[in-house]
């Protein structure tokens, strides 16, 4: 169901709105943490770092797709806020077109690359060959990737935030019964793992496209509406492009950190690849809630609704600050018994490993939340040289700080500390960009 955010109270509007996007987002990581739980637990702790170890690079890949889900939602919340349903409908086949050509580029630079970037990161013997047929086998996968992101992305605009959510529930945990299947009882190994993603997010895309085409076919329209349209590409690369730099830079930024982590050897590798999939499960829950405020933003932008983008901010606050409490609490007092999930030692150095980068980072996820919040208005008022800038402030600090303290320390714990430098400072400038715009 299509629903309009430049009506109702803020608060409420962006709770039942957010809500599910969260929900969502949560099964989606499921994708991930399903497989280094698999591989962790039923095939070895080298397995276990061959998935996080590749998980970085697929995050470039992932970058590209989100930036397109961003381009496609914002123009079209802003044309469905203004009724603009013609030219909503030539702006959703426009964002496939621009998607499916750069999905193809993607696949054949995945296909030829693998292996010099692997070699770039520093990755060790032991973990080189599981990681390069993971790698393998999630690059073919890719078109699922991108159109299950524009899916996604034209419901968020629409105001439905629940349909996207209802697959992937349903995916997310067969994702996890297919993974055991396949290792367990196939004994595929990394393959297996690799494979059951594939599969389930493969279902996952086919259902959102399928619900997506039905529901912009009842909404009314006038005459023949165009297939491509050159100003509306401009319009979706003025927000698909800097979001897709904003996350391929912090791709690349978790790369080089990550060949860091490669050379303190593959138990801290371990122990980093599963508390940084619970770590991203926060991270991106916060991302995806911003998301949802540029959705809020652009429609009540579109319809002229400005004082309702103030208010947007505040309830945003309130709403990531009061999700913030119990992951905090849960990371702080409970981080153990999660790491343990992914790993059969009860102790060791992959744990301490976890721990000390839960311990370090969870205290500031109130800090990052506010900035994503603070993001989402800037992108929804299509603000991107603002938001840009508070994003690669982050990114830099926390690679310059991760190479200089676990050089200056020769202790892992010293990368950890880098992140909470770069939020805190990209905080402060994404909240100072925000009232500048906003307070006029």
């Amino acid at each position: 169901m299509n629903k309009d955010l430049t009506v109702g109270k803020p608060e409420t509007v962006l709770w039942k709105f957010c809500l599910p996007l969260f929900g969502s987002i949560v099964f989606q990581q499921l994708y991930n943490i399903a497989d280094s739980l698999v591989a962790g637990k039923f095939i070895s702790e080298n397995a276990l770092a061959a998935v996080g170890n590749s998980y970085e690079i697929t995050l470039i890949f992932i970058a590209f797709a989100f930036g397109c889900n961003m381009g496609c939602s914002i123009v079209v919340s802003q044309l469905f806020g203004a009724k603009e349903y013609n030219k909503l409908k030539t702006a959703v086949s426009t964002a496939c077109i621009f998607s499916g050509i750069i999905c193809t580029a993607l696949m054949l630079i995945g296909i030829l690359g693998c292996n010099p970037l692997l070699h770039l990161i520093r990755t060790p013997s032991e973990v080189f060959s599981d990681s390069k047929l993971y790698l393998d086998i999630y690059i073919w996968g890719l078109p699922f990737v991108f159109f299950y992101n524009i899916a996604t992305g034209i419901f968020s605009a629409l105001g439905d935030s629940k349909t996207p959510f209802y697959f992937l529930a349903v995916s997310s945990t067969s994702n996890i019964a297919v993974d055991i299947l396949f290792v367990k009882a196939f004994h595929m190994g990394i393959a297996g793992v690799a494979w059951a993603t594939f599969l389930c997010q493969g279902v996952s895309c086919i259902l959102a496209v399928t619900a997506i085409w039905i529901r912009l076919k009842r909404i009314p329209y006038q005459g023949k509406i165009a297939l491509f349209d050159c100003r509306l590409l401009k319009k979706i690369a003025v927000i698909a492009i800097p979001s897709i730099l904003q996350q391929s830079f912090i791709s690349i930024g978790n790369i080089l950190i990550q060949s860091v982590i490669n050379g303190f050897g593959a138990s801290v590798m371990a122990g980093y690849s599963a508390a940084v999939k619970l770590n991203n499960l926060v991270i991106t829950s916060f991302t995806t809630i911003g998301n949802g405020i540029s959705n809020y933003t652009a429609q009540n932008l579109g319809a002229q609704q400005y004082k309702r983008i103030k208010e947007g901010f505040f309830a945003g606050l309130k709403m990531v600050w009061c999700l913030c409490i119990p992951f905090c609490i849960l990371y702080l007092f409970f981080g153990r018994y999660l790491l343990l999930l992914f790993m059969e030692k009860k102790s060791g150095d992959a744990l301490t490993t976890g721990r000390q980068f839960l311990w370090i980072l969870s205290p500031f996820y109130f800090v990052v939340s506010a900035k994503l919040v603070a993001d989402g208005i800037l992108r929804g008022i299509s603000a991107m040289r603002q938001f840009m800038a508070a994003t690669f402030t982050d990114l830099i600090l926390r690679v310059l700080f991760a190479f200089f303290l676990s050089d200056l320390t020769k202790r892992a714990m010293g990368i950890w500390c880098a992140w909470p430098v770069g939020w805190t400072i990209a905080m402060l400038i994404s909240v100072f960009f925000y009232h500048k715009k906003c307070s006029t």
